[in-house]
């Protein structure tokens, strides 16, 4: 399998570590996206939204990191990744929810606006990161993980844009459970690491 993806893309690392976490073999193809590779006409017969991540499992082609995630755990049997029993893939659903929601305009956005220089309202999606973050820190309370006992999707679909909120002028330190819980993340087998840049409270 070839996952197309960019470094700086959190949406091509969450794809990224949750192959890697759940022991999905997987080989990276780098996708030049200032050079707008991304909207050449070969890649956009993979996907013609024009984005990464996407996934080339021979004949099948699976755009969006949330379809991959799902692609690969139902492919490989990775139910404790992605689990089949209704409260607890309903738990999952939540997050993985959440992750395409309030995360991506949220820190997602924020980061946008000082990485990549998009027109967005900064004190916006800052104050909506804020928000998220706060509801994670009340909910990771007395727990380890996002969803289950157990680390699952929605904690690989959640880490990439939290972990990078600083490069968004969004700060940690008010979420100790949420930092916490980012160390958690990041001492899992398999943890692949999101490329830092130094930009807004990282600069």
């Amino acid at each position: 399998m070839k996952l197309y993806h960019h470094p700086l893309s959190g949406h091509a690392h969450r794809a990224h570590l949750f192959l890697s976490l759940a022991g999905v073999p997987h080989d990276l193809v780098e996708v030049d996206l200032a050079a707008r590779a991304h909207k050449a006409p070969d890649f956009l017969a993979l996907n013609p939204f024009g984005q990464v991540p996407v996934l080339v499992d021979g004949d099948v082609v699976v755009p969006d990191s949330i379809a991959i995630m799902v692609y690969a755990a139902r492919k490989f049997g990775k139910r404790d990744w992605f689990p089949e029993d209704p409260v607890e893939a309903a738990a999952v659903q939540r997050w993985l929810s959440v992750s395409t929601g309030e995360i991506y305009n949220g820190p997602c956005a924020a980061r946008l606006v000082t990485l990549f220089g998009y027109d967005l309202d900064p004190a916006l999606a800052i104050k909506r990161a804020h928000a998220i973050l706060g509801q994670m820190e009340a909910h990771l309370a007395g727990r380890d993980w996002i969803a289950t006992g157990r680390p699952t999707a929605a904690d690989a679909a959640l880490y990439s844009y939290v972990s990078a909120a600083p490069e968004g002028n969004v700060d940690l330190a008010p979420y100790p459970a949420v930092r916490a819980w980012l160390a958690r993340v990041e001492g899992l087998p398999g943890f692949v690491p999101f490329r830092k840049s130094a930009v807004g409270l990282s600069a």
